[in-house]
């Protein structure tokens, strides 16, 4: 079956009935609730993107690179293997199937998950590019949300402004590249090439055409770009630097078990945590979500190894425990990195033609989104929204609607928030939620490992949720 294309609506939201759920940004998370809320009649939903197309980054759409989740994690068959947004329904409508069935993949390339995304949001409806939501707030008076949003022109400017009243509202603005303190200086400095792995394919040749690059970051984005300049560049003539915070260019873990951490057991026990027990968790399970594909690690070996095979090194130097102190500029031309080795307590300085920032993301705040709620918020001990176990905000109890968050919950809900292999179930469980009934049963149990002590019990089935129908009760 290929999903018919989406018509177009031109109803005007000012003066339509309050919609059932609006939805905050669209990617791939949210792409995934999207398609999911498709064939729920009962649920009358439209999600906002100020950016005018389906764009998952796309400066990291390296050749060959491919995602770190089997292609079963697409946007729905892990709660809906029958719905027609799979990614073998795509295949199959660009009559690939059969090359795919041969191509004997489990991981696929990313970009191909992402032309896949870009499929399913050219045939679904409810998706409203080019705009932007600019506030969110509660009218008390008529029992909704408002959701204020400006549509934008071909040139990003505002054409015109618009409101929707809904029901419910669901966050996915997703995450944001991250710069850490010492070198944010470097990247507004004109003439510097000093880029955002975010940004890298889009820079691209200015790197391999730069005398001396230095990568930093030592995840799986560091790797991938780190190997692709080591490819393009002459043997013996490399110049290239590898460094990385951690103490080793560590794999990510990938055992059966260990992946048992991105299960909805996991999560749930995870959740029901004390807080100060999950924020020592978050940081002490780096590995299992920021370290480097195995795989990975193998190609940058075997292809350092290929080039001593006439004799010599090659000219890349790969160095773990690093921090960047300071950083600055030389002349128009070059960059001056300050260097301390954490384990030695020795210090340098590395001077570098080009540097590419593989440093990360970190989700995006919520609190810009959600000023209009602030008086509804209820905080923990370090001022984060609290989050309930069906990804819900916890608000003032006269707020009769509720406020989802999808990747915003890392604090709340674990190393599985950002994860791709989570998004159909998250996304069934908040629709579970939303609509009060269980248009999308879920499994009681997905792991083998038992964590904790308890036995792990069966979900309370969704009917108990107030959602839509009933005011929202406050607590956790």
């Amino acid at each position: 079956m290929t999903p018919a294309p989406a018509p177009d609506d031109s109803r005007t939201e000012r003066t339509a009935a309050p919609r059932d759920l609006v939805g905050v940004g669209i990617g791939p998370l949210n792409l995934s609730l999207a398609a999911l809320a498709h064939p729920l009649t009962e649920v009358d939903a439209v999600f906002y993107e100020q950016r005018p197309a389906f764009d998952w980054h796309p400066g990291l759409l390296i050749e060959d690179a491919t995602l770190q989740v089997p292609f079963l994690a697409d946007l729905v068959t892990l709660a809906d293997p029958a719905s027609p947004w799979t990614f073998l329904n795509y295949l199959k409508s660009r009559e690939r199937l059969f090359p795919f069935y041969f191509a004997e993949r489990f991981h696929i390339r990313r970009a191909e998950y992402d032309a896949y995304c870009r499929w399913v949001c050219e045939n679904l409806p409810g998706l409203r590019f080019a705009h932007q939501v600019d506030a969110v707030r509660w009218n008390p008076e008529r029992d909704v949300f408002e959701v204020d949003h400006t549509q934008l022109d071909a040139d990003g400017e505002a054409e015109a402004l618009g409101r929707t009243y809904t029901r419910n509202v669901v966050l996915g603005i997703g995450s944001e590249p991250h710069v850490p303190d010492p070198l944010r200086p470097l990247v507004d400095l004109p003439g510097v090439p000093v880029v955002h792995a975010a940004d890298y394919l889009h820079h691209r040749e200015t790197f391999l055409a730069a005398g001396h690059v230095t990568v930093i970051g030592a995840g799986q984005s560091g790797a991938e770009i780190f190997l692709d300049l080591l490819k393009a560049r002459p043997a013996g003539r490399e110049r290239l630097h590898w460094l990385g915070r951690t103490e080793a260019f560590a794999p990510m873990e990938y055992s059966k078990l260990g992946l048992e951490h991105f299960t909805p057991d996991y999560t749930r026990y995870f959740h029901a945590l004390a807080e100060p027990v999950r924020d020592a968790l978050v940081s002490a399970q780096w590995q299992l979500h920021k370290g480097i594909d195995a795989a990975t690690l193998a190609a940058i070996h075997d292809e350092l190894y290929r080039r001593t095979l006439h004799g010599g090194w090659p000219d890349a130097v790969l160095t773990p425990g690093v921090r960047v102190r300071t950083a600055g500029r030389i002349a128009a031309t070059k960059v001056e990195l300050h260097l301390e080795h954490v384990q030695q307590g020795t210090r340098t300085r590395l001077t570098t033609d080009a540097v590419v920032l593989a440093t990360g993301y970190r989700e995006r705040p919520l609190d810009r989104i959600l000023a209009g709620l602030d008086p509804y918020l209820r905080r923990d001990s370090r001022g984060r929204p609290r989050v309930d176990d069906d990804f819900r905000l916890v608000l003032d109890p006269s707020v009769t609607g509720a406020v989802y968050v999808q990747n915003a919950g890392l604090h709340s809900h674990g190393v599985g928030t950002p994860d791709l292999g989570l998004a159909a179930w998250r996304g069934a469980t908040i629709l579970n939620a939303l609509t009060g009934k269980e248009p999308y049963p879920l499994p009681d149990r997905t792991a083998f490992t038992t964590f904790g002590l308890e036995q792990p019990q069966p979900r309370i089935p969704a009917g108990r949720c107030p959602k839509a129908l009933t005011p929202l009760a406050d607590g956790i």
